[in-house]
């Protein structure tokens, strides 16, 4: 029985990365010899073991056999027999396909150091276009390595256009598009994911209304960038920036998918966009799986963008309309996520990328003025609906005292419009 490390640990220690887990590969070992000497099987689909004392999860070397569409569409075979080699022929790149013996020699069949150096992200076999989540992973990397240089090879992207032309995309579970595009969302650079699903054809079959944003032009004084996928994505990488949460990236994403929708008659301008974009966001989420507070919030913000935008020029009463609408009061962490979102579209803009953005410290200002205490409108003998009546009305009247001031302080401040 021979142990050695595989894949991710393998290349982001040759990358000079962090290792954050490592996976191991069985050569020459059965199931009953595994057990034996303490590990612990948890494989369902073939055999993986934990090691009794690390828990790092060790794999016995396997074949694969196409057998049906999709992801589940497969045939394993483990034996004492599987080489290394045979293991490593079957995975998606080669920079994931480099093994190390506990000596810390390399085993590279497939050139993948070589890659490495290249920077280059290159399928290791024709066994690539059997798996159609291998384009979502293809698109991940990219979006994690773009920092260092790397690129798909062009004959990767080839075969990727190939598999999608040839409908394995279309097989994709919603779950597992929505578990990869999850993970790409929280890489360093988000926007290169849907790039790379956007140019091998794969994002029109698993996310169509994002794919429906290229080639539709917004207003250049406002938009510099002009196409709305690339306003998109620019957002993204944006909330990447500031290392906002999951829930903002996802919000941030489907913020425009209303200007898709857009009569080409009417554009550039993109008028009441943000209402036609509502059913296309619960659309996009239902279909994924996206979970509920996610979708509440992407809704939440695509709606209002624009009034968060112009916030300054709203007149007290539907400032205030905008902040329960937000849920400022009830749910105070998803105003301020709903807040970051507005601030991500603003800055996804070619040029814009640092510029100020005063409406989330006005309207964050705003909600605190607007506070107004249950017991204290209790003490004063209210009672019923009474009480919610003269809780809006007070509110309103803090506004009405506190925006000519706030006004005055900030003129000069506003950004450029934001589309």
């Amino acid at each position: 029985m021979k142990i050695y490390l595989v894949g991710g640990a393998v290349r982001d220690a040759l990358l000079g990365i962090p290792v954050k887990e490592r996976d191991w590969v069985v050569v020459g070992a059965t199931p009953e010899e595994m057990t034996a000497q303490g590990f612990r099987p948890v494989g369902r689909d073939f055999p993986v073991f934990l090691h009794p004392q690390t828990k790092e999860e060790h794999a016995l070397a396997r074949t694969e056999r196409k057998s049906g569409r999709g992801y589940h569409g497969f045939t394993f075979h483990t034996g004492p027999e599987v080489t290394l080699e045979d293991d490593l022929w079957r995975r998606d790149l080669t920079i994931n396909a480099i093994a190390q013996d506990e000596q810390g020699a390399l085993v590279d069949p497939h050139g993948g150091r070589a890659d490495l150096d290249a920077r280059v992200l290159r399928h290791v076999s024709e066994a690539f276009a059997e798996d159609p989540v291998r384009i979502l992973r293809i698109a991940r990397f990219a979006a994690r390595f773009a920092s260092l240089g790397f690129h798909v090879a062009p004959e990767t992207m080839a075969l990727m256009r190939s598999m999608v032309d040839a409908g394995e995309a279309d097989h994709l579970v919603p779950e597992r598009v929505w578990k990869e595009t999850e993970r790409a969302l929280m890489e360093a650079s988000p926007g290169v994911f849907f790039d790379v699903l956007h140019a091998c054809g794969a994002l029109a079959r698993v996310m169509p209304e994002l794919a429906a944003l290229s080639g539709v032009p917004q207003r250049a004084d406002y938009h510099p960038e002009v196409d709305t996928l690339l306003h998109t994505r620019m957002c993204v990488d944006a909330a990447a920036r500031a290392g906002f949460v999951l829930d903002v990236r996802v919000a941030t994403l489907l913020h425009d998918l209303g200007k898709a929708a857009t009569p080409s008659g009417e554009w550039p301008r993109h008028l009441l966009h943000e209402q036609r974009g509502v059913p296309l966001v619960k659309g996009f989420c239902e279909r994924l799986r996206v979970p509920a507070a996610m979708r509440d919030l992407a809704v939440a913000v695509t709606r209002d963008h624009l009034n968060v935008h112009r916030a300054r020029e709203l007149r007290a009463s539907t400032l205030l309309e905008l902040l329960e609408r937000l849920d400022a009061f009830r749910k105070p962490a998803r105003f301020e996520l709903a807040l970051q979102s507005c601030e991500c579209d603003a800055r996804g803009r070619l040029g814009f990328e640092d510029a100020p953005y005063p409406q989330t410290d006005y309207l964050r200002e705003a909600a605190k003025v607007a506070v107004v205490a249950n017991a204290d409108v209790i003490a004063d003998g209210f009672s019923g609906p009474a009480i919610g009546e003269e809780i809006a009305r007070r509110r309103l009247e803090q506004l009405r005292r506190w925006k000519p001031a706030a006004n005055g302080d900030a003129e000069n401040k506003e950004p450029r419009g934001v589309g």
